[in-house]
């Protein structure tokens, strides 16, 4: 326990993991806890102290392998009884305590316990070293309601709503809404998982329901791989983006609105939305994690804009277009590659090579054909010619022990 509060020091690490450092110290709201003394304690839970003081936290998977657990089957057995969702199942079993569970998939994943020391590990970095990527700065791509919004309904990790900031700004996306959030919000988890689209994190809005969220939006579409029976127009990402396009350009706004990790959009949502989006897929497997859908519809986006660009631009790095980019190379002009053949064609007939003489004509044709299809640049036509000249007279050290 920690101090005089009753509380195990596993409470003190998850809440400081999932809601970051400063706002689960406020949150946890214990006397004579900040940021100096956390890191003893957390620097006891990294390196499993514990183990040597005998001592375990409710809930860590160091208790369950103490205490001998080491199946699910055995897990139930120790509970006198689990209520699994609203009561309707229950598990009942030998032990004292009574234990609840949203649904058997998360009994399944959680039953063996939390890796508490290495959520502590996670904690203690952050907490002498700062976060990472957090001092990177960015800017929104476009004004208030030029892009469509992308709004997450119920996103279940924070580490997948940073993935989706991540790719929104990949491709110009700026306007982030949550729903609900199930892990809070702002987090320092998404902050982090952004990997440097900060701009997009400290911009989004989370909202209770789903009516606030999209309260200001003339348009709206939303991401589905089942179907629904509903009349409503399908789209691919590309009519769908079309659409947008035509809209905002009249001074509408279009949202996007993408579903649970888990269970997607509800068909009640669905019904908010004018028309569906159903990206080609694989039928036999149809799931996309929630950044990949955001990245698909994002990439439609650009792919229509006049402000996108192959890879990244910096000051050494211009804007590149498709095709062969020569850089400060220039094309060989044809008097370089006549010379090239001259030298080639007189080392060849010097060797031999030209065997028998009445071919010759045919095979010159053809090593001319064959080196100006390659389109040569002027440094590897004199690079060419340099490997002509060291085969025919040797080089260095080998020219000399020729002669």
């Amino acid at each position: 326990m920690v101090g005089d509060s009753g509380r195990p020091l596993s409470d003190v690490v998850q809440v400081c993991h999932e809601r970051t450092i400063d706002v689960g110290l406020a949150e946890l709201g214990m006397l004579g806890l900040d940021r100096d003394t956390l890191e003893p304690l957390l620097t006891y839970c990294a390196e499993l102290r514990c183990e040597t003081d005998g001592a375990t936290c409710p809930g860590c998977r160091r208790r369950t392998e103490s205490e001998g657990i080491d199946s699910l089957d055995t897990f139930i057995a120790r509970q006198a009884e689990i209520v699994v969702g609203d009561g309707a199942v229950k598990l009942v079993g030998q032990g004292e305590r009574v234990l609840h569970t949203p649904n058997l998939e998360t009994l399944e994943r959680s039953w063996a316990g939390e890796e508490y020391w290495f959520w502590a590990r996670r904690v203690l970095r952050k907490l002498r070293h700062g976060i990472r990527r957090a001092n990177v700065q960015g800017s929104a791509f476009a004004g208030a309601g030029e892009t469509p919004s992308v709004i997450l309904m119920e996103p279940q990790l924070a580490d997948n709503v940073g993935m989706v900031a991540r790719a929104m700004a990949n491709f110009g996306l700026d306007d982030l809404r949550l729903v609900a959030p199930r892990d809070g919000w702002p987090n320092e988890k998404a902050r982090v998982a952004a990997s440097g689209a900060n701009y997009i994190i400290d911009d989004a809005v989370s909202h209770d329901g789903l009516d606030s969220a999209i309260a200001d939006v003339n348009w709206l579409a939303a991401t589905t791989a089942r179907q629904r029976d509903l009349r409503k127009p399908v789209m691919t990402p590309l009519e769908a983006i079309e659409e947008m396009r035509r809209r905002i350009a009249a001074g509408e706004r279009c949202g996007i609105l993408f579903g649970r990790e888990r269970s997607g959009l509800e068909t009640s949502e669905v019904a908010n939305a004018d028309a569906l989006i159903m990206i080609p897929v694989n039928s036999r497997f149809a799931s996309l994690n929630l950044a990949q859908a955001v990245l698909i519809l994002g990439y439609e986006w650009m792919r229509g804009s006049g402000a996108q660009s192959l890879g990244r631009v910096t000051t050494y790095e211009k804007p590149l277009e498709t095709g062969l980019n020569l850089g400060r190379d220039r094309a060989a002009t044809k008097d370089e590659l006549f010379g090239f053949f001259a030298h080639l064609e007189r080392e060849l007939e010097r060797m031999g090579f030209f065997n028998p003489p009445h071919k010759r004509a045919t095979v010159e044709r053809n090593i001319r054909t064959m080196f100006t299809r390659m389109g040569a640049t002027e440094q590897e036509v004199r690079t060419l010619r340099g490997i002509v000249a060291t085969l025919s007279k040797g080089k260095g050290d080998a020219r000399r022990g020729s002669n």
